[in-house]
């Protein structure tokens, strides 16, 4: 694959209107080959040092939830954020050597992605749309650099385009800001968008909503310097934000006439994984004009399949019904969870897979042959995969037919 492919539109997230992106074009086999060469070197500094394994994982969003900052995973292990910084450039470039002196097949499958030869725009660009696709803006410069450092890059080179990348993401945050200014040209956009996405949401059965927080459960790292922020006049505060999708969302609800108020991340909803308590803050709850109240999660439409992050799903949708509230997960296309249980996929595809997936579970280079010998589409195997109630872990990738129970979405 090269650096071209996957990139659907002439302008990136970072200089186009935020509200007329959709990345349905922009996931691909390609984003998770490269993701699961990513694990594999994550899970040999694990070898060498566990906690390593933790930090990369964390902060890179390896396992498929959203990378977390500094600040959050340091509360974790109780270190400073800056003491957490320095761990991860250590452990990022131990794996960088580790990868060049053992021969990894990382530069190979990179380097054909991110090539020597190409322009830093090219470069920038393909990061930047990687970036607003998968929803990693927390750790931008990170997954830049390191992707380019593993495709052979130089470390001065590499450090450029990567603080390009976040020099753009923070350029579109300004122009955004200037944008929230002119609300009264965006409200019909907004409006048009959103009202699609409502009548997708899962609404419970009878009962007044319970009230709506009005303050965010997220305390640690609410103001972390590695989260973008603006002012929105529907609430009539600064309103943080970790991705250009969150932020996409939030100004649709502020522009949409069809929303009264909105609270970012009103509660910490618990859910089992695996046996391990976590936690997750949904993006947003948001109290429509007509009195309901819908609790929205943000989750880019190429993650909804991760095993994780259904669980989530099923937690948040669970806790928002216990409230009275409807649930949505939004994927930042015009496509949802419902469209992908509908989507024909064609039958031998879904036989093959089937098939493997009777002899135990399936690992990546399983899937790769399939994906040579047929035409399986990312979207094509998310839908199997949400439609039979597969199970697909990530990093390393995992799929298998026999979840322990058929998880909410």
């Amino acid at each position: 694959m090269t650096i071209s492919a996957g990139v659907s539109h002439e302008e990136t997230p970072d200089d186009t209107d935020p509200a007329m992106v959709d990345v349905q074009n922009d996931i691909s086999f390609g984003l998770e080959e490269v993701n699961e060469v990513l694990s594999e070197l994550i899970a040999l500094q694990a070898d060498r040092k566990a906690k390593d394994g933790e930090l990369l994982s964390s902060r890179l969003g390896i396992g498929g939830e959203k990378p977390e900052t500094y600040a959050r995973i340091g509360a974790r292990y109780d270190l400073s954020r800056d003491r957490v910084r320095q761990l991860h450039t250590k452990a990022v470039g131990q794996m960088i050597r580790m990868a060049q002196l053992t021969g990894h097949r990382a530069p190979a499958v990179l380097g054909l992605r991110y090539p020597l030869g190409a322009l830093d725009r090219q470069l920038v660009r393909a990061l930047l749309v990687e970036t607003y696709a998968t929803d990693t803006d927390l750790a931008a410069n990170e997954l830049s650099y390191l992707k380019l450092r593993l495709a052979g890059h130089a470390a001065t080179d590499a450090k450029r385009i990567a603080g390009f990348v976040t020099q753009r993401i923070a350029a579109w945050q300004k122009r955004t800001n200037r944008r929230l200014t002119k609300l009264h040209d965006a409200e019909p956009r907004a409006t048009g968008q959103l009202s699609p996405w409502l009548a997708q949401a899962d609404w419970p059965r009878g009962g007044a909503p319970a009230a709506m927080p009005t303050s965010s459960a997220r305390t640690v790292d609410r103001d972390d310097n590695g989260r973008g922020r603006f002012y929105l006049d529907k609430v009539g505060r600064d309103v943080p934000f970790d991705s250009g999708l969150e932020a996409r969302l939030l100004w649709i609800l502020n522009a949409s006439k069809l929303v009264e108020t909105f609270q970012e991340q009103p509660a910490a909803v618990g859910h089992d994984l695996d046996g391990a308590e976590r936690f997750r803050y949904p993006t947003v709850v948001a109290r429509l004009v007509d009195g309901r109240i819908v609790l929205i999660d943000v989750e880019p439409l190429g993650h909804v399949g991760f095993h994780v992050n259904r669980v989530k799903a099923a937690a948040g949708r669970a806790y928002a019904h216990a409230n009275g509230w409807g649930w949505l997960v939004w994927t930042g296309s015009r496509i949802g969870v419902s469209d992908l249980l509908a989507r024909p996929v064609d039958a031998a595809i879904e036989r093959t897979l089937r098939d493997l997936l009777a002899h135990g579970p399936v690992r990546w280079s399983a899937l790769r042959e399939v994906r040579a010998e047929t035409d399986l589409e990312l979207l094509d195997f998310l839908a199997l995969v949400l439609r039979h109630g597969w199970r697909w872990d990530r990093a390393p990738f995992r799929l298998s037919a026999t979840p322990s129970h058929r998880l909410g979405t």
